[in-house]
């Protein structure tokens, strides 16, 4: 409107970051995630604006994995946000498989 004025203010930033799904790492958390859940994941982008993963990449040399246990219904950031304690289990059966594919992967 009319009058109006806006400031905007840079505090900080990060580079964006995407896991290529091509990549083991990707491979080792989708062939978890359907070990767990019995069914193939579909991969969204989603967290690629977490300041840390460009920089954990170019650093440790290490493709970074969002592996998301929740569902768009969670309403993700939101007043009335909420997890399933279905979903957190199948999560934390989900990691040792990760490791064990990604280990085999590796090699």
């Amino acid at each position: 409107p009319a009058g109006v004025v806006v400031k905007a203010t840079e505090h900080h930033g990060g580079e964006p970051y995407m896991t290529p799904i091509d990549s083991i790492e990707y491979q080792a958390a989708a062939k978890a995630i359907a070990t767990t859940f019995g069914k193939e994941p579909i991969p969204v982008r989603g967290g690629g604006s977490i300041p840390i993963c460009a920089l954990f990449e170019k650093e440790l040399g290490i493709k970074i994995v969002f592996m998301g246990f929740g569902l768009d219904s969670d309403n993700l950031h939101s007043p009335n946000e909420k997890y399933d304690v279905f979903n957190f289990y199948k999560g934390i059966a989900t990691i040792p498989y990760f490791h064990q594919f990604y280990a085999d992967m590796k090699q």
